[in-house]
């Protein structure tokens, strides 16, 4: 069979790649991998340039045919691709647990760098150093039954992951809300509207027909005036994959998370480490459970107070107690009196294709990378755009997908993943290529989307991340770009990019309305800018709450007790929680950052990161936004060196110190 998956010479072809191809290309890579490493830690007298890089090759060559693997899975999901997916996760993860457990592997990269530490280049050193840590949190140092079971956990836990993901994306999939009368409508804009009525004419129905899809669900809460329908859709939003919510009883996610978190438990246990906590720490900025926990209570501590007053000013506006569903909505309103201005207002001068060529400008004015749509490449479907990054010269450094509008087949949310891994070793050189995802609302007719400010925010964000990815300057995959990265700092080039969203000299870049194509007026602009610490405390007191429910999950586990999932959220609750909590919301079971993605124990890590990212942005405040000399600067120490350098001393590399927490504070009007 030719199988587009083995062709590593160019971009992925996804035109060709068909759910039949997954298997057999895994197989044949992860049995080559393995004679190939038979043969190498078989050297009597290994070097870094005769063991490391060929073992970097391998890694190399695996991603390139699991990337598009999990990829489809993710934004064009198929019964067909997902079986072939699941096929292919035990086999991955079986193949991961016994490369970290490669006790001869794992001898030779030590002697390694004790014998060539001296004479190796930082980058180098730092590979090693941290490949002998993951061979250490893979039990390669454990007796024989404890490997055995620590491979059979993380394979079940993989299984588990996969699983709750697919429970999030179908209940929110066979989601359905028909509306017949038009005036439950009241307040949604006509993008919405048009996009529901197309379809019901899909689904053969008459009037409107909403789905639960993200910008579905945050148009209604933030727009609707028919009270019942948003708690209609909130109420469908917060149970998804719950025994109460949508296709109730067919995707629950509650049995899989009682087995995810002893299954966690039980890994750090197999590894020495008193909680799963502990064991993610290992990788991490923070150190401790409680300097985490000690981060988060300041930050509540700081926050509480503000957020307080602002739903109270929220509920004296709308003139009675609020429930949850109500507070996006008298948020909105509230705005509006305030600053006369709204998100949905704001669309006309956001259409995707102005925010894209003034996201590019700022690229450009700040690294001198110019970014250019390249026609012809082939993709995963017609909405999706390449992109090549060029240099001052004209030399492709990169390249990209943009992957921008929501779709049944497409899990929620926005991300930026890995196509190609940027590499430079004696068997050859690739640039690193991108996938940036969102979930924006598609185009009705020929009109381009429209974003609201939010999401231009969420696409600033990802292309953030897309840069550390594909400005990085390391010639080894396992530490270039976002790979190596400690888990809490890697979000902190997508939250510096969230800062220029917010600047006038960047708005007029960004902004041209659909029908004149006028910039955002100056009064406009003025009354954005006067939003930014509109309900900011609320934002921060709810993402304590994820954080501190995710991490005191994962602390406090006593297997004796049980997960307590409901205990601990009520617990948290009670003690950060601002807003409301309706009953029936399970926000656990659709919470895939932390049971079927990486942030488990580190959904903290956002407020960590946005701690470095206001900081690192405020040498820009100083400078001036566009300052070539701060942004070369930046790029040279964070975005370039990637998971080369301690993030921590690339920080104080580039700030001359280490972080401040007071521009965060300034920034969400909140006194230090």
């Amino acid at each position: 069979m030719d199988n587009p998956l083995l062709c590593f010479d160019d971009l992925p072809a996804f035109d060709r790649i068909e759910a039949a191809h997954a298997r057999p290309a895994l197989e044949r890579v992860l049995e080559e991998n393995r004679r190939r490493l038979a043969e190498l830690t078989a050297q009597t007298s290994p070097t870094f340039e005769s063991l490391v890089v060929p073992v970097e090759e391998l890694a190399y060559r695996l991603s390139r045919v699991w990337s598009p693997i999990g990829h489809l899975n993710a934004v064009a999901n198929t019964e067909e691709l997902r079986s072939a997916y699941n096929e292919c996760v035990p086999l991955i993860t079986a193949y991961q647990a016994e490369l970290g457990q490669n006790s001869a592997l794992a001898a030779a990269y030590a002697a390694i760098l004790q014998r060539e530490g001296a004479s190796l280049d930082a980058a180098q050193r730092r590979l090693l150093e941290n490949a002998l840590r993951d061979f250490r949190l893979a039990g390669v140092d454990l007796p024989p039954d404890r490997k055995a079971r620590y491979r059979e956990v993380v394979q079940r836990l993989a299984q588990l992951a996969t699983k709750f993901s697919e429970n999030v994306l179908d209940a929110a999939r066979d989601y359905q809300r028909i509306v017949t009368d038009g005036a439950e409508l009241e307040g949604l804009p006509a993008t919405a509207l048009e996009r529901a009525q197309a379809n019901a004419r899909e689904a053969n129905r008459s009037g409107w027909l909403l789905k639960l899809d993200q910008p579905t669900y945050t148009t209604v809460m933030t727009s609707a005036a028919h009270e019942p329908l948003r708690r209609d859709i909130y109420e469908a939003w917060v149970t998804r994959a719950s025994e109460i919510g949508p296709s109730a009883g067919r995707y629950d996610n509650n049995p899989l998370i009682a087995q995810i978190l002893p299954l966690r438990h039980e890994l750090a246990q197999i590894l020495g480490y008193p909680s799963f906590a502990h064991y993610a720490l290992a990788t991490r900025m923070a150190r401790t459970p409680e300097q985490v926990l000690e981060f988060l209570e300041d930050l509540a501590r700081r926050c509480l107070p503000a957020a307080r007053q602002e739903l109270a000013a929220l509920e004296e506006f709308a003139g009675r107690p609020l429930s949850a569903w109500d507070v996006a909505y008298f948020g909105e309103r509230l705005q509006e009196h305030r600053f006369k201005v709204s998100q949905e207002a704001l669309r006309p001068y956001f259409p995707l294709p102005k925010v894209l060529e003034g996201l590019f400008t700022i690229t450009r004015r700040l690294y001198g990378i110019e970014v250019r749509e390249r026609a012809g490449v082939v993709t995963w479907h017609a909405s999706v755009r390449y992109y090549d990054l060029l240099d001052a010269g004209g030399t492709p450094v990169a390249g990209f997908y943009l992957d921008p509008y929501a779709r049944p087949e497409k899990r929620s949310g926005a991300w930026m993943d890995e196509a190609v891994i940027a590499r430079s070793l004696p068997s050859g050189r690739s640039l690193p290529v991108a996938q940036l995802v969102c979930n924006f609302t598609a185009p009705v007719g020929r009109a381009p989307s429209l974003l609201t400010h939010d999401e231009v925010i969420t696409l600033f964000h990802e292309f953030g991340h897309g840069l550390h990815h594909m400005l990085t300057r390391v010639d080894y995959p396992s530490i270039a770009g976002i790979n190596g990265v400690a888990w809490d700092a890697v979000e902190l080039p997508s939250q510096f990019m969230e800062n220029f969203v917010w600047r006038p000299e960047v708005l007029p870049l960004i902004s041209a309305h659909i029908d004149t194509g006028a910039p955002l007026p100056a009064d406009l602009l003025a009354r954005l800018l006067g939003t930014r610490t509109f309900n900011a405390a609320l934002d921060t007191m709810r993402q304590i709450e994820l954080a501190t429910f995710d991490f005191e999950l994962h602390a406090h586990f006593n297997p004796v007790m049980g997960p307590r999932v409901a205990e601990t959220l009520a617990s948290v609750r009670r003690r950060v929680a601002v807003v409301p909590v309706a009953p029936f919301n399970r926000l656990q079971t659709s919470f895939a950052h932390i049971f079927a993605g990486g942030y488990a124990a580190g959904y903290y890590s956002y407020k960590w990161a946005e701690v470095l990212a206001a900081d690192a942005f405020d040498a820009f405040d100083q400078a001036g936004v566009f300052d070539s000399a701060t942004a070369a600067r930046f790029r040279d120490a964070i975005l370039a060196r990637g998971g080369s350098v301690d993030p921590m001393e690339a920080f104080v590399r580039f700030r001359g110190r280490p972080p401040d927490v007071r521009p965060l504070l300034k920034q969400t009007g909140i006194a230090a």
